[in-house]
């Protein structure tokens, strides 16, 4: 889809990307789709229902980038971040999403739902929301007067060696069949994984009465793969040449008559899809800019159009609510939380959205193991959680801990000192 006008075609990519996102806040709120909440349902009463719902918005993204990239309509080969890079950066991955599991359990939410909670008048989301955007802004920029990112500071010097550089790209496909049969390889394992992810949701027929969590799935599944369509496909046209919007910026001084409407980076412009944790930090960058228009992006029309979705569905259903904090432990389990969000959720690029459905959807293997290592913290923040409540006062945190290492397989059951909850 060919521009002659940059600005444009980057106002399009980031409308579109805007309107997705819009009505992504409002099923999202509709719906009560948070994959925190339905890690929780899992653990606590065995109810799949909003787990399933997630699944599907996977299964949906994976057939849609499949058959788009198929197609030659998505270009997640070169997407932002670099999903399937050659260099497959395992421990950060992991270590980053089980961080990011554990925040969110802390906060009581992931990313997209602190998003949502803020379209319908929740102060707590706002401000752990502004200090995850302070933590992910700082990991991926310097410092002022410095080099120094908190990324830098803390974790590239030990964690970088663990970085396995491998032949060719890190998906799926190329993997199994290699760089010269990768593109049917992609088809055959996207198809597979869809139809073994379809077969396990539907298997239930409770879910299959859920219409709502169905809807959201599909919905939100759908967005993910209409965002990678459109930051794909759209391209500028000039000197006889269609540009991709990041390979224009990089040729702007040859192809541009002025720098009128040139974005500060190039990087941000390439496919893409829904990524929440990332776009927050910019966010903060561009406040802090004094809202300057060449650091729009479309991580931060997705950010704006999840809240303003679910900030209409708020209205149209007289639902909007202000809530506050209910006490000072409140307020320093959930600030632990958003401190671990940000960290983990830029360290592991991406969170449940950024990774374990817009990353999944291109069949990245990091992806995989920074989904694993969410649901791992997750379910382990939440059945410790669950042993001290229960055992108030009987236990502590350690025997909370071995019991629930133990519940997961991850030690011997015989090191446990607590009974099964």
């Amino acid at each position: 889809m060919p521009f002659d006008d940059f600005h444009v075609a980057h106002m399009t990519i980031l409308g579109t990307a805007f309107l997705l996102a819009l009505i992504t806040g409002f099923v999202s709120r509709k719906t009560n789709f948070c994959t925190m909440g339905a890690f929780a349902d899992w653990v606590s009463t065995g109810s799949t229902g909003r787990m399933k719902a997630w699944l599907l918005a996977i299964a949906v993204a994976i057939a849609g980038v499949v058959s788009l990239e198929a197609l030659g309509l998505v270009d997640a080969d070169n997407a932002s971040p670099a999903y399937r890079s050659s260099e497959l950066a395992w421990l950060q991955n992991l270590l980053g999403g089980f961080c990011f599991g554990i925040g969110m359990t802390l906060a009581s939410g992931c990313g997209s739902k602190m998003l949502v909670r803020i379209g319908g008048g929740n102060l707590k989301s706002l401000i752990l929301v502004l200090v995850i955007a302070l933590v992910a802004y700082y990991m991926a920029n310097p410092f002022s007067g410095t080099d120094d990112t908190l990324y830098s500071l803390l974790f590239h010097d030990w964690i970088q060696p663990f970085t396995m550089e491998l032949t060719g790209k890190q998906d799926i496909g190329t993997l199994v069949a290699g760089k010269n049969h990768s593109s049917t390889a992609r088809i055959v394992a996207g198809l597979a994984v869809v139809t073994l992810l379809i077969v396990f949701i539907f298997q239930n027929a409770e879910f299959r009465k859920q219409k709502e969590h169905i809807i959201a799935g599909l919905v939100i599944g759908l967005a993910i793969a209409g965002v990678w369509l459109v930051t794909s496909s759209i391209k500028v046209e000039a000197e006889g040449e269609a540009f991709q919007l990041s390979g224009y910026v990089e040729n702007w001084e040859f192809l541009s008559d002025s720098d009128e409407h040139k974005p500060a980076s190039s990087q941000s412009l390439g496919p893409q899809s829904f990524t929440i944790i990332n776009p927050i930090g910019q966010a903060f960058g561009y406040a802090k800019s004094g809202f300057d228009n060449a650091l729009l992006t479309c991580g931060l029309m997705i950010v704006t159009g999840i809240v303003l979705g679910s900030f209409l569905h708020a209205v149209i259903t007289r639902g909007f609510r202000v809530e506050w904090f209910a006490s000072f432990r409140d307020v320093a389990r959930h600030l632990l939380g958003a401190l671990l969000m940000g960290f983990g959720g830029v360290l592991a690029m991406g969170c449940t959205f950024g990774q374990a459905i817009s990353g999944i959807s291109t069949l990245s293997i990091g992806s995989f193991i920074a989904f694993s290592g969410i649901i791992l913290g997750s379910v382990l923040t939440l059945k410790i959680q669950y042993y001290m409540i229960i055992y108030a006062g009987e236990a502590s945190f350690i025997d909370s801990l071995r019991a629930s290492l133990a519940d997961l397989g991850l030690i011997p059951n015989s090191l446990r000192k607590l009974d099964p909850v």
